[in-house]
């Protein structure tokens, strides 16, 4: 695993930073807490990974950035700053001009997320004349050069094409196209290699590293699986039941995971430098509703090594003074982790020499 050096704020230009950022939605059942106290940064050029089970506030936490759960039965609390702009407060036109054009998201499902009864490429020029005051022919030109450069064949001709005339990965690749069609400075993909199969996640996951690499394009990557992690993340964000539980780079989170979380989802990963178990193992119990969430340590009904200080509610900080920006929110001491993790057999990856 090689990752990328990780943008320093003095390196590169803030691009993005979200400070106790709250989400909460109003039922007939109760108060769902959706995000709770989230807090993170990104650098221009940045891959940041956000990753955990479902429910975990992954998406409404990239939603929120985007504006798109604001309703009667929200209450959103905290910052959210793009380019040093605060956007929780942003008028629906301020947001109208920032979704798309320099903010996009690709989500998890391509084939609702395209209108069946217009073309490809007609959709894309919707989007690209509702940002840029271009001619009808312009924009359809942009639109073809934004689906050849995703790697659709024949872009000319498939852009006018209905979506179900387009396979699961190419409908996946055409929302990636409309998505950078505005070129914009940061992408939000949300799954997206979700429900394709093994091959057609390479290549999804190949060209968002291509897109970075050559056009600086930053990306924030929800997902649960830590294996599309490793194939293109700089930095990783574990959250589980609302909050951050762990965050540091690519090889701190693989190579040193301090949180028993993401023990937990480190150690359900297959191995190829290992044989194959009967039986994958699994986190005991199940995520906690949102309408209750656990007092104290959100994780500690399901934690093996929970005690006594759980029932108080750890702060996301560093507990490693030798790893700088790698937080964890855990009252175990590090050498106890480090035992822990020994008892339990290995968990993480081996550092390369």
């Amino acid at each position: 695993m090689n990752a990328r050096p990780v943008p320093s704020a003095r390196q590169s230009k803030s691009l993005l930073e979200v400070s106790d950022l709250e989400v909460e939605f109003r039922t007939d059942e109760g108060t769902v807490h959706a995000v709770d106290g989230v807090s993170f940064d990104m650098s221009d050029g940045e891959v940041l990974s956000i990753v955990g089970e479902s429910g975990s506030g992954k998406s409404v936490t990239a939603m929120t950035i985007l504006g798109l759960t604001r309703g009667p039965n929200a209450r959103i609390s905290g910052s959210v700053r793009y380019h040093g702009k605060e956007l929780t407060d942003a008028s629906s036109e301020e947001l109208q001009e920032i979704r798309g054009d320099r903010i996009a998201m690709v989500f998890q499902d391509p084939m609702s997320s395209f209108n069946p009864v217009q073309r490809i490429g007609d959709q894309i020029v919707e989007a690209i004349r509702a940002h840029r005051d271009v001619s009808d022919e312009e924009a359809h030109r942009t639109a073809v050069e934004s689906l050849s450069s995703v790697g659709i064949p024949d872009a000319k001709t498939r852009a006018r094409h209905y979506p179900f005339e387009y396979s699961g990965g190419m409908r996946q690749r055409a929302m990636i196209a409309m998505a950078l069609a505005l070129e914009p400075a940061l992408l939000i993909a949300d799954e997206p290699s979700t429900a394709l199969d093994v091959t057609i996640q390479a290549q999804i996951l190949e060209l968002l590293r291509q897109l970075n690499e050559e056009r600086g394009l930053s990306v924030i990557l929800i997902t649960h699986d830590l294996g599309v992690v490793a194939e293109i993340a700089d930095r990783v964000m574990v959250m589980y039941a609302g909050q951050i539980v762990e965050q540091g780079s690519l090889d701190e989170i693989f190579y040193d995971p301090q949180h028993p979380y993401t023990w937990g989802l480190m150690g359900s990963l297959t191995r190829l430098d290992q044989p194959p178990p009967e039986r994958l193992p699994q986190i005991a119990g199940a995520p906690p509703s949102l309408l209750a969430p656990p007092t104290g340590c959100h994780f500690r009904p399901r934690c093996p090594h929970a005690f006594g200080k759980c029932i108080e509610q750890p702060a996301l900080e560093q507990r490693l003074p030798t790893a700088r920006g790698h937080l964890d929110r855990c009252w175990l001491e590090p050498s106890e982790k480090k035992e822990k993790r020994e008892v339990e057999g290995r968990i993480g990856l081996e550092a390369p020499a």
